[in-house]
């Protein structure tokens, strides 16, 4: 065991003024713990917003360029210790290594990205109607930004939250979540060697109840970013608005991939799979329901249960599919399991927790599929957030797109067809903020936005890209008479 983690404030690695530190335990081996950190309170969290705020006219008038260069500085220094980020994902969260690798790449390739974007801010110059006016647009900083991360993609949400707020000028206090943080406490230390000013960055870990809240609630910081559950997003959206903040929220996701009767069913089952046990299905965008047209549905269903069932599950460092990351997390998807067999879903693959030695401690549940689902069952219609699919067989594609909407989230969609018509009608007519062709529902591209409808998202801004940045910006306009 090594000595607790501190929280990063003012430039200095402090402890929690509440004395008290939590563990953190491997999900695949829970009698590991593998890290300490600080158990902070709201007057830890204060002490951040305090920082942030000292900071900020120094960091707002720090050039674009030299913003850049720290991300830039920090983007590599997290791409050489890229391994050892990977094994704290790992043994913090349970994502299978490939899985933790794309995503501690995701997170260098972020900051890199940002810190090009840092030297183009500035604005645009505009036609006046009159001779002597130089009229013009000025992108400025908002100011403390709060930003609150989940578990499920610990690196790669704070990296393109963080990177395009410090880009734009803001300075910042980030709540990463208690039970996986410590990749998050590297991205700290990785831009403090960079040489960020002291209060730029503020990490505190700790409850969201106490950390988040505060800084939520507290007058110094200016606008909220908050990724997780939508029953929490909703709350801290309400709790920030009401308070007169500027809010985004990207929460949860009911994603369906719509299987039409041109798909080659095992195409299509791949697709599936891949969008639905990936990341133990333990992502906002993760496929779990398969829509598929009647007349490839038993082909489909066939390819379905071999790909669940040849899945190799056991501890990520070594294995195709890592635990859940937690006893809660393992105990809702096995009771969403129960729920489904009690609503008359034919449970035909997986169901329960796999047997051997390297999975009997840990929290493992088994890839599983379920058929004969009605789109009503509770199955269809919540957020599982575990390996598990529930395939629904509809007649047609209008059945099938009807089916596709009729849920309250609207994050990832996605359609498997050989048939363009088809495509481009399910582009425009699904109720997502994310949609594919022939892809699976799971994976983002950096620099173009991403953000849901309906309760996926507060439907107020979008993150990555561009549309990040606008997030973190906010524009002036400047009439310059001579």
């Amino acid at each position: 065991m090594t000595d607790p983690s501190k929280n990063y404030v003012n430039g200095e690695w402090v402890t929690s003024e509440t004395g008290e530190t939590a563990e953190v335990t491997n999900p695949a081996n829970p009698s590991e713990v593998v890290a300490t950190y600080q158990k902070s309170n709201e007057n830890d969290a204060a002490a951040a917003v305090d920082a942030a705020v000292a900071a900020e006219d120094e960091w707002r008038n720090t050039p674009g360029p030299e913003r850049g260069r720290i991300l830039r500085e920090a983007g590599t220094l997290l791409a050489q210790r890229k391994d050892e980020l990977t094994d704290i994902l790992i043994a913090e969260e349970g994502k299978a290594r490939p899985e933790a690798a794309g995503e501690v790449q995701r997170a260098i390739d972020i900051f890199h990205y940002f810190s090009t974007k840092a030297a183009d801010l500035g604005g645009a110059r505009k036609g006046a109607s009159g001779p002597n006016t130089n009229l013009y647009t000025r992108q400025e900083p908002v100011g403390v930004a709060a930003l609150i991360t989940p578990w499920n993609y610990p690196i790669a949400i704070p990296a393109w939250k963080l990177a395009p707020a410090l880009a734009a000028g803001n300075t910042v206090v980030l709540k990463p979540a208690s039970i996986a943080p410590g990749v998050v406490v590297e991205i700290a230390r990785a831009l403090d060697e960079a040489g960020l000013p002291d209060g730029v960055l503020n990490v505190v870990t700790g409850p969201g109840s106490s950390v988040g809240s505060e800084f939520i609630a507290n007058e110094g910081t200016d606008l909220v970013s908050f990724t997780g559950s939508s029953q929490v997003g909703e709350m801290v959206y309400e709790q920030a608005t009401d308070a007169g903040k500027r809010v985004q929220t990207e929460l949860g996701g009911k994603n369906p991939t719509l299987v039409a009767d041109s798909a080659d069913p095992a195409e299509a089952a791949d697709i599936v799979a891949n969008g639905g046990f990936g990341t133990t299905g333990q992502s906002c965008t993760a496929c779990s329901r398969a829509i598929v047209h009647e007349d490839v549905y038993d082909d489909f269903v066939a390819e379905l249960v071999d790909r669940a069932k040849s899945l190799d599950v056991g501890p990520g460092t070594d294995h195709e599919m890592g635990p859940q990351v937690s006893e809660s997390e393992l105990s809702s998807t096995l009771e969403y399991i129960d729920i489904a067999e009690g609503e008359g879903a034919t449970l035909v693959a997986g169901g329960g927790v796999p047997e051997g030695e390297e999975v009997e401690t840990g929290h493992f549940v088994e890839p599983t599929v379920f058929t004969d689902v009605d789109p009503d069952m509770r199955i269809a219609q919540e957020e599982v957030f575990g390996p598990v699919i529930a395939v629904i067989e509809v007649s047609d594609f209008d059945e099938g797109l009807a089916v596709a909407n009729d849920v309250d989230y609207g994050l990832s969609a996605s359609v498997v067809t050989d048939d363009h018509t088809e495509a481009n009608r399910f582009v425009d007519e699904v109720e997502a903020g994310v949609v594919k062709v022939n892809d699976k529902t799971t994976g983002l591209e950096l620099h173009v936005p991403f953000g849901g409808f309906k309760r996926s998202s507060s439907e107020t801004w979008r993150e990555q890209g561009d549309a990040g940045l606008d997030f973190y910006t906010i524009e002036k306009t400047v009439y310059d008479n001579y």
